[in-house]
Formats: C-alpha cells, structure tokens, sequence
C-alpha cells in the first residue's frame, strides 16, 4: 500500500476532527446542553436534532476500521454488555414512567447487541480451529 500524500494526510485529519466535533456537540445538545440558552419548543427541537446528529456521527465514526477493530474485541464487548445490562436494570427499577422504561429498553438493546457480538466471535472462532471439508453430498455438507 502506497504512503498517503501529505495534503491527502491533512485532508484525513480535518475530516476526522470535524466528523468528532459534531459527534461530541451532537452529545452535548442531546444531554441537555441545549438547556442552557433554550426553553420550550425550541429546547425540545435541539435535543432532538442533537440526538439525531449524534447518531449519525457516532455510526460513521464506529465504522472506521481502528474504531471498528477495538469495539469488536471481547472486553469491550463484555464491558458493554455487563455495564449496558445493569443500567438498563436499574434504570426500570429507579426511573418512573415511560422515561424509564424507554432507558431501559434503549440500554438493554445495546447489551444485547454485545451479546450477539460475543456470541457471533465464540462461534466464528470454533469454525476457525477445524477448517474442515464436508464429506459426502456438497449441497447438506453430510
């Protein structure tokens, strides 16, 4: 693979802290940052907007292959799921109302989303260590 030209460098630099900076703003608004100098309807449209560029962000940056290679390693994957898995308990426990059962439900997704990751990787990893041919009828593989 050949060495990256030094504007192609820069250009890969500014695009990343741009793609983190509205990550991290995203964030902020979603929180309740947006708190701070709004109110009413107009505080309402900047969680949502910010919840929406957060996502958006966070996706494309979760996509990108140093990002992609360290959240799919096991202790992170059991990191989120023990940690995502408890919020989510207690989250329906502690919070009341639609609020809490939303939490909980968005919690337990991820949770299970890791759960499904360190499933896939146990089974991926056995297939690995017999790499061998199927005997018999080519279509069943018996």
């Amino acid at each position: 693979m050949a060495a990256k030209s030094p504007l192609a460098t820069v250009k890969s630099f500014f695009a990343a802290l741009l793609l983190w900076s509205f990550f991290v703003a995203g964030l902020a608004a979603a929180m309740g940052g947006a708190g701070a100098v709004l109110d009413g309807t107009a505080k309402t449209a900047a969680t949502f907007a910010g919840i929406a560029v957060s996502l958006v962000t966070g996706t494309r940056i979760a996509k990108r292959p140093k990002i992609k290679a360290f959240l799919s390693t096991r202790p992170v994957l059991w990191f989120l799921f023990l940690f995502n898995g408890g919020v989510a308990a207690v989250a329906y426990f502690t919070m009341d109302g639609a609020k809490g059962i939303a939490t909980a439900a968005g919690m337990g997704l991820v949770a299970l989303g890791a759960a499904g990751g360190l499933l896939s990787g146990r089974r991926g990893s056995g297939a690995d260590r017999t790499q061998e041919e199927p005997t018999g009828n080519s279509a069943t593989g018996w």
